[in-house]
């Protein structure tokens, strides 16, 4: 880990303060809109907007960069992410909101995938299943240090917009000043939707339904606990407890995962996603308890994304990973777009905590559709189910790509040890 870390330090920090940049920015968007007296539906088309740009961002970046390269890109996507931080405050209006967090998206698709393609080119095969795993802490310790500044600053002025934008500028120096161009990333031709979910009806239909949860829970959070009358420091809290609980459970779900029939587990943390749930929609006037069932929600829904790409990846040959890889972010992706556009519709119909519902109903769904496919396909053996490998929800396909070259070759090695074996 230290090799890892001494040779991708700046990188890894540049992408920390990356994150923390859009961690304020994300939240703090939901707490200035209730101050503007934007509707909760309005609001929702603005963080829906992001996920839009996010995944025409993530199919247009490859060819941006065989255009003109990996460092012009990085740092003309940063540079307007900046930009658009600045802005938010100065044009107060939800048209403008919408675009700039649509081109937000596109941005962030745009760095995530070529940060992650110099992540990957600067470690050796060997180091690259730790050096995956470094990166994923230091996103969510970005975003979750990220709530911290709200309290540190009036949401109704400048400067909690001109912090975000100041420390993404600050971002691109350590970056920038120690990368070496990469060779462009070549993109496969995604697999047909159809033929995917003949594979693996499981894990198409929780890709969607991960897509719709995350969105709420990074999109309208702040939206609900403004709605809800939180105080600033309890709106960072809340928001901050849905990665903690991811960040928690990562290891014991990777643990579990390969040692015990995935869809059970899925199942499982389907449960526990609803019942974090069900304990916001029922109990919401007590804070513990809400913080609570966001870290439950949290801990449930970052794992189960790697969990079904790997369960997915469990039907598919080697060679045809890569390409479902591309159709499952896609399906990933609208059910992302479609998570803030229904919690807010059901926040406007039914209250503030229908938030919570919207939680827990998704869960409930994958939990029972699970017990369904259990009923119609034979469970695999431990020792015929591929390597699980940690991969975030807001991972670009570099990353789902380079995890799911690290199960292969995991997959490789354990069938050489048993031919020797044997």
């Amino acid at each position: 880990m230290k090799q890892v870390f001494a040779s991708s330090w700046a990188l890894l920090l540049g992408m920390c303060l990356l994150m923390v940049g859009n961690g304020i920015q994300g939240t703090l968007l939901g707490i200035r809109g209730g101050i503007e007296g934007f509707s909760t539906y309005e609001m929702s088309i603005i963080m829906s907007a992001y996920f839009f740009g996010y995944l025409g961002g993530s199919r247009a970046t490859p060819e941006l960069i065989r255009r003109v390269g990996h460092v012009r890109v990085f740092a003309a996507l940063a540079s307007l992410v900046s930009a658009i931080l600045i802005l938010y405050p100065a044009l107060v209006h939800p048209a403008a909101w919408g675009i700039g967090r649509a081109l937000m998206g596109f941005c962030f698709a745009g760095i995530f995938v070529t940060a992650e393609g110099w992540l990957n080119n600067s470690v050796s095969n060997e180091n690259r299943g730790k050096a995956l795993s470094l990166y994923i802490v230091v996103q969510m310790i970005g975003v979750i240090s990220a709530q911290s500044f709200l309290a540190f600053g009036d949401p109704s002025g400048f400067i909690l917009f001109i912090v975000p934008s100041v420390l993404v500028s600050i971002a691109f120096a350590p970056i920038l000043l120690t990368v070496q161009p990469t060779p462009a990333y070549e993109t496969n031709t995604p697999m047909p939707i159809a033929e995917l979910f003949k594979n693996s009806p499981l894990g198409m239909v929780g890709m969607f339904l991960m897509g719709l949860i995350f969105s709420a829970q990074f999109g309208m959070a702040s939206v609900f606990a403004t709605q809800a009358g939180f105080s600033i420091e309890q709106v960072s809290i809340f928001v901050a407890s849905f990665y903690i609980g991811g960040l928690l459970f990562q290891m014991p779900v990777g643990f579990a995962a390969d040692r015990m029939d995935r869809r059970t587990l899925i199942g499982l943390m389907s449960l526990v996603g609803a019942i974090g749930g069900m304990i916001g929609l029922l109990m919401g006037t007590n804070f513990i308890l809400l913080v609570l069932a966001a870290g439950l929600s949290g801990a449930a829904s970052n794992p189960l994304y790697a969990l079904l790409l790997a369960h997915t990846n469990d039907f598919l040959e080697h060679d045809d990973m890569s390409s479902a890889a591309g159709s499952m972010m896609f399906v990933n992706g609208v059910g992302a777009i479609s998570g803030p556009l229904i919690t807010g519709w059901m926040m406007t119909a039914m209250g503030a905590y229908a938030y919570f519902l919207i939680l827990a109903a998704p869960m409930i769904a994958l939990c029972g559709y699970t017990m369904y496919r259990m009923t119609r396909r034979a469970a695999l053996s431990v020792d015929e189910a591929g390597a699980y490998t940690p991969v975030l929800p807001s991972s670009s396909i570099v990353v789902v790509d380079v995890a799911t070259e690290i199960a292969i070759e995991a997959d490789e090695q354990q069938e050489n040890e048993d031919a020797a074996t044997n």
